[in-house]
């Protein structure tokens, strides 16, 4: 089955909106490696709508426009890219087409063909759907030392928790954490009896 990995820019209080505004400052080599290792291995990309006209906009001009980020605008624009929307879309960025129909089962039959990587950029609505499906195999969250204080989050209001466990951690010069999550499917038990047990005891 074919693994679907999600990557998000996200600040220190959680706001994953608008990372154009406030995430540059902290983008350096360490970062860019980050991002190839999860966008650069994929054969194909998941996007809501609103993701993709953002990338579809400015990725394509890039390009064409050959400078320092046209290697890595040709590679986004050879990989297969498909939008989950509702909406009938109409397509000028090559390689791109449209999923209709049952989020979880058109997820699930993507997962089951052939191929390589499943990669998100951003497209948080469809991230939450496929945390909530249990679909998501990798969340690589890219934490910046910054209070945005406005915007949308990452983890909205409910009822059920989302546990996850800490694959890998790497600390950037810039102060970024570099952090890959799984869905934990364990049970986390425990409460203050079982806590206090780790608390500092005065030596006898």
């Amino acid at each position: 089955m074919r693994k679907i990995v999600a990557g998000l820019f996200i600040s220190l209080d959680g706001v994953v909106e608008a990372p154009d505004q406030w995430h540059f400052p902290y983008f350096n080599d360490e970062m860019g490696a980050a991002v190839d290792a999860t966008l650069g291995t994929a054969d194909t990309m998941l996007f809501g709508r609103k993701t993709y006209d953002s990338f579809a906009g400015a990725w394509p001009e890039r390009e064409a426009a050959g400078d320092e980020d046209a290697h890595f605008a040709k590679v986004l624009g050879d990989v297969r890219k498909i939008v989950l929307s509702n909406q009938k879309l109409e397509f000028t960025w090559r390689n791109s087409e449209q999923f209709e129909g049952d989020f979880v089962e058109t997820v699930t039959a993507l997962k089951n063909e052939p191929g390589g990587t499943i990669a998100l950029s951003g497209s948080v609505s469809v991230v939450r759907q496929l945390l909530a499906a249990g679909l998501l195999d990798e969340l690589h969250l890219l934490v910046h030392p910054i209070a945005v204080r406005h915007g949308m989050r990452l983890f909205d209001e409910g009822d059920a928790t989302i546990p996850l466990k800490l694959l890998s951690s790497q600390t950037f010069a810039t102060g970024v954490l570099n952090l890959v999550y799984a869905p934990d499917g364990s049970s986390q038990q425990g409460g203050y009896e079982d806590a206090k047990a780790h608390l500092p005891q005065p030596e006898a």
